[in-house]
């Protein structure tokens, strides 16, 4: 039986910015999902929130948070646009975190800055109504 062929994951250097491929995702990083179960859409920009430890170990899988054109002003909401790498102004948001194969967190849209992560921090602190 022949074996397959597989190609090895592109790498980049830890202080490079721009995408991460397998345990190198990183919470913050944006990414563009075609097809997502349960979405009306075609695809969907999410945002990597799992934490560091989780994308460091063996599962297959991270959390995400998906991001919406429509804004509601909510406290677990953050506002991000096109200096995140969108087209225009949208919304992460935390209420609505799904899990999704790494294997699909291929097409890279963008990364969130410093003050931009702190506002995810404290919008997943809100919607899940931890300390």
């Amino acid at each position: 039986m022949a074996s397959k062929l597989r190609r090895p994951l592109p790498t980049r250097a830890a202080d490079a910015s721009g995408p991460r491929w397998g345990s190198q995702l990183r919470r913050g990083e944006l990414y563009r999902i075609k097809h997502p179960s349960g979405d009306v859409k075609r695809s969907r920009v999410v945002v990597v929130v799992s934490r560091a430890a989780h994308l460091a170990s063996r599962f297959t899988t991270a959390i995400c948070a998906p991001v919406y054109s429509q804004r509601g002003g909510l406290a677990s909401e953050v506002e991000v646009g096109p200096a995140e790498g969108l087209t225009h102004a949208s919304a992460i948001l935390c209420d609505v975190l799904t899990s999704f194969p790494r294997s699909q967190l291929t097409d890279y849209v963008g990364t969130l800055g410093p003050a931009k992560l702190a506002a995810l921090h404290t919008a997943l602190r809100i919607a899940l109504d931890v300390e």
